[in-house]
C-alpha cells in the first residue's frame, strides 16, 4: 500500500535573494540614473524663464506650451519679436522663477507618465525596489498593491491620457507654426524637423498608450458591426508592442526639442535654415 506525503507546512526558505546570474542590476540601476537626470534638467527648464521661445521662426519649446506668462507677450530675440502666447496669458510677470510658463499641462503631463504602466513598473523596480527585478526578492516585507492611498490614484490613468491627448494636439499646433520663413511665409529650419519629429513621437507614445487601446475598441462585443472602431484597434495594438520604447524615447525628443530651442533663443548657435 503506498503512503501520501502530507504538504509541507511552509515554503521553502532560500537564503539567497536570487539564484539570478546575470547582472540584473543594470536595468533598475540605468533607469534610476536616467529618470533622475530627466526629472533634474526638466525642473531646471520649467522654472528658468528663460530662452523657450524663438519669434523669427515660431519656434516654442515643448516645456513651455501653451505660454501663460505674461512675459510670453512680445518676446524679443536677436532683434525680433513674437508672441508665444497663442491662448492668453494667466500669469502675472512677476512670478516667473516660482510658476511654470506651462502651469496648466505640465502637472497633467506629468500624472500622465507617473500613473503609465511602463513608467510605474520603471520607478517601481528602480526607486522602490517592488521588486528591482523578476525573479529577485523584494526588501519589503508585505505588498498591498495599488488599493491604498497614493497609488489607488495609478486608476486615474485613463483621465489623465485625455489631458494628454488634447495638450499633444496644442503641440501639434506649436509645430505647424514653426513652418515660419525667415521673410516670412512658409519655411523649414533644424527646429522645424526636431519639433515635428518630436511631436510625431508624442503621439506615438500617447495613441499606444493601453488606454487608448480601451477606449478606441475596449467593450465592443462584435467588431463586424464596427469595423473603423477594429480597424483602429488593430492599429492602435500594434504600436502598442513599443509603448515602453515610446515612453523612453520621448523623454529624449523632449531634451533635444527644449534645448535646441534654448540655444538658438540663447544666441548659441543660429538656426539652420532649409527652406527660406
Amino acid at each position: 500500500m503506498s503512503t501520501v506525503e502530507a504538504p509541507a507546512k511552509s515554503r521553502a526558505q532560500i537564503k539567497e535573494r536570487t539564484l539570478r546570474k546575470d547582472n540584473w542590476r543594470l536595468y533598475p540601476i540605468t533607469t534610476f540614473v536616467i529618470f533622475t537626470a530627466w526629472v533634474v534638467y526638466a525642473t531646471v527648464r520649467a522654472f528658468w524663464g528663460a530662452a523657450f521661445y524663438v519669434p523669427q521662426y515660431h519656434y516654442l519649446t515643448p516645456f513651455y506650451s501653451p505660454c501663460l506668462n505674461d512675459i510670453c507677450n512680445n518676446v524679443t530675440v536677436d532683434g525680433h519679436t513674437g508672441d508665444a502666447a497663442e491662448f492668453g496669458t494667466l500669469l502675472p510677470a512677476g512670478t516667473r522663477g516660482f510658476i511654470p510658463f506651462a502651469i496648466i499641462t505640465l502637472p497633467f503631463l506629468l500624472l500622465f507618465r507617473l500613473t503609465c504602466y511602463y513608467y510605474r513598473k520603471a520607478y517601481y523596480r528602480s526607486f522602490w525596489a517592488s521588486p528591482q527585478a523578476c525573479a529577485v526578492r523584494e526588501p519589503h516585507g508585505k505588498y498591498t498593491g495599488e488599493r491604498r492611498f497614493p497609488l489607488i490614484g495609478q486608476n486615474l490613468h485613463r483621465y489623465f491620457w485625455m489631458a494628454a491627448f488634447l495638450i499633444s494636439v496644442i503641440n501639434t499646433w506649436d509645430a505647424i507654426r514653426a513652418f515660419h520663413g525667415k521673410d516670412g511665409g512658409f519655411g523649414i529650419g533644424l527646429g522645424t524637423v526636431i519639433l515635428v519629429a518630436n511631436v510625431v513621437l508624442l503621439w506615438l507614445y500617447t495613441l499606444s498608450c493601453h488606454s487608448c487601446r480601451h477606449i478606441v475598441g475596449g467593450r465592443l462585443k462584435n467588431f463586424s458591426k464596427h469595423p473603423l472602431r477594429y480597424r483602429m484597434w488593430g492599429w492602435v495594438s500594434k504600436i502598442n508592442q513599443n509603448h515602453g520604447t515610446y515612453a523612453l524615447i520621448t523623454l529624449g525628443s523632449l531634451v533635444v526639442a527644449d534645448a535646441y530651442v534654448a540655444f538658438v533663443a540663447g544666441g548659441v548657435f543660429s538656426d539652420p535654415r532649409i527652406f527660406n
